[in-house]
């Protein structure tokens, strides 16, 4: 199925060393989307050592190079996109089937921005339920494992992503815009990899994420979030 009208959608995934994963979620997202609706793959890479690009090109997408950064990546991207309507995509997350469609029935309805719900792909209850929380629309239980469309000219006006923010930056602009669109989260869900909650343990992993959270509340900056992030993750 085609869509009958004018907006098209730009994928956008920033990437690090993803030749794992990159080219079975190109294969997934064109065998997923309806043929006129994707306007364009943009593989943003941040310096990949591995073959990550040469897979993405083969794959098709289209590969431009940025510094590293998520929120540097994603920015990049979007300068480059010719859709109407942005997507962007972690590149371990599969949206679900016919996610173009949803999107582009949203953005008809007057919904600029949005998400999908999440699933984590584990058996580990611990996970689902903070999973379940992605259903509430509120600006707390929003993350970028969840996705984000947003339309090209809202992106343009709130100036994309904050990029001191090398955290939270999905959060962040997300937080503004609850202020100033009718953000929809949408009923289907994606599917994201729970690989991080494995690498550090799932009750440190969400703990120090709640940390997070509270600390940007507080009005504490992206320095010091990404200084306890590196103190107590990364480490």
């Amino acid at each position: 199925m085609i869509l009958t009208n004018s907006r098209t959608l730009s994928i956008i995934i920033p990437v690090i060393n993803e030749s794992a994963l990159i080219g079975t979620l190109i294969d997934y997202l064109t065998a997923n989307s309806s043929e006129g609706n994707i306007k364009e793959i943009i593989v943003v890479d941040g310096g990949s050592t591995d073959n990550t690009v040469a897979l993405a090109k083969a794959k098709g997408a289209i590969v431009i190079s940025s510094d590293k950064g998520r929120a540097k990546q994603m920015n990049a991207g979007a300068r480059a996109a010719l859709g109407q309507v942005l997507y962007f995509l972690h590149a371990d997350t599969y949206p679900p089937k016919n996610f173009d469609l949803c999107i582009l029935k949203a953005c008809d309805n007057n919904k600029s921005s949005g998400c999908f719900r999440m699933r984590f792909d584990t058996s580990k209850r611990f996970l689902h339920f903070f999973a379940w929380f992605s259903r509430i629309n509120h600006k707390l239980c929003r993350g970028g494992d969840q996705s984000l469309f947003i339309a090209k000219n809202l992106f343009e006006k709130i100036k994309g992503f904050n990029e001191n923010y090398i955290i939270y930056e999905d959060s962040e602009l997300i937080g503004r815009l609850y202020k100033i669109s009718n953000f929809k989260v949408l009923p289907q869900y994606v599917v994201t990899s729970a690989r991080k909650y494995e690498q550090y343990g799932s009750l440190k992993l969400q703990y120090h994420f709640g940390v997070i959270h509270l600390k940007n509340l507080w009005g504490v900056g992206p320095d010091q979030l990404y200084r306890y992030y590196q103190k107590k993750i990364s480490s």
